[in-house]
């Protein structure tokens, strides 16, 4: 039953990744977190370590179905895909020597200080003014995010287990992004954080005697939240419901502070 029901939220995960850009991390780490309570001091960890694996798997099957217009906003920010895959990796290498109460209350410390951070300043919840572009067309990509910004954003994503959307999508959205574009270039920017951080997490396994559990990662959740998300990403990735700019803005406000109050209580 426990199965089933991670299955269905593992659609819940499909959804927020095509919606929102969450490639697992909002709603993977307070499931995992629930699921592996009895896990003791283990379980932010695990569930930091899982989330990772669902979040780099979500985000190889949204990115391959993302149109390439889209895709086309990040054509030459090589700089910044670098230091994001460098900051993962240094993140995820962090992660394993963390106090698991860091990793806990760090989430839900970050996730607070960006609902603080999206109420308090301009620019998410309503787009600025439209960027021209070099040829002198408004894009919907914006300005784009700084490479400057690449370690610190993957390293903090890769090492709490959220993914990039925490960072990229307000980033994005401050730089004149439409939340459609920003949301769905947290994929690929979150495959790109996520892709050495599970490769750390492998290479540097912690010893959790529990059923299901390998290493750092349960292979028995990852895969239950696998078989719902996928089906849901590849139907919806090129047939994105159009939700209005305020709405979709709002709608990844109220479950970014879910997320982090499920992990609170936990």
């Amino acid at each position: 039953m426990e199965f089933l029901g991670l299955v269905l939220i593992g659609c819940l995960v499909g959804l927020t990744t095509v919606l929102f850009g969450f490639g697992g991390g909002f709603v993977t780490v307070p499931i995992i977190t629930l699921a592996d309570a009895d896990l003791g001091h283990d379980t932010a960890r695990v569930a930091a370590a899982t989330s990772a694996l669902v979040m780099l798997v979500n985000a190889i099957v949204a990115t391959v179905s993302t149109k390439r217009s889209t895709l086309a906003h990040l054509k030459g920010r090589w700089w910044l895909l670098g230091l994001l895959a460098l900051g993962g990796g240094l993140g995820a290498f962090a992660g394993r020597f963390a106090p698991d109460a860091l990793l806990q209350w760090g989430f839900v410390a970050y996730i607070a200080a960006t609902a603080i951070d999206l109420l308090a300043r301009p620019g998410f919840f309503r787009r600025k003014a439209a960027v021209v572009d070099d040829v002198g067309e408004v894009s919907e990509g914006g300005r784009g995010i700084a490479a400057v910004w690449g370690v610190p954003i993957g390293g903090l994503a890769s090492f709490l287990g959220v993914g990039g959307s925490v960072m990229t999508v307000p980033m994005m959205r401050r730089s004149g992004a439409t939340m459609t574009v920003a949301t769905t270039l947290a994929n690929p920017l979150t495959l790109v954080i996520m892709s050495p951080a599970v490769f750390v997490t492998i290479l540097t396994p912690a010893a959790i005697d529990a059923p299901g559990i390998v290493g750092s990662l349960d292979l028995v959740a990852a895969a239950a939240l696998l078989i719902g998300g996928l089906p849901i990403i590849v139907f919806l990735r090129r047939r994105v419901p159009k939700i209005p700019e305020i709405l979709h803005a709002w709608g990844y406000f109220v479950l970014l502070v879910a997320a982090g109050v499920v992990v609170a209580a936990a």
